[in-house]
């Protein structure tokens, strides 16, 4: 694996842990598609740091638990803002 590959695997792991963020607000941030984070967090970063991959995937795991919460309440806004 190439070195900047590893060290962006890594500094996404700790951004996720640090921030709590989803996927696609992690991808806006480092400049990457959302498929690209997906892979540094579930493939590259088990084989990198198994305790950081934990930690990831369980903040990861409770994002993808809430994410209709999310959704729902974003479809509320769009139609509160259009006055429906």
């Amino acid at each position: 694996m190439q070195d900047h590959i590893r060290r962006r695997a890594l500094d996404i792991g700790h951004y996720i842990i640090e921030s709590s963020s989803t996927v696609r607000q992690t991808a806006e941030v480092f400049g990457v598609s959302k498929s690209t984070v997906h892979k540094d967090v579930t493939e590259r970063l088990p084989h990198i740091d198994k305790q950081l991959s934990s930690q990831v995937k369980h903040i990861l795991e409770s994002n993808k638990a809430e994410r209709h919460i999310r959704g729902g309440e974003a479809t509320r806004r769009k139609y509160k803002n259009l006055g429906g």
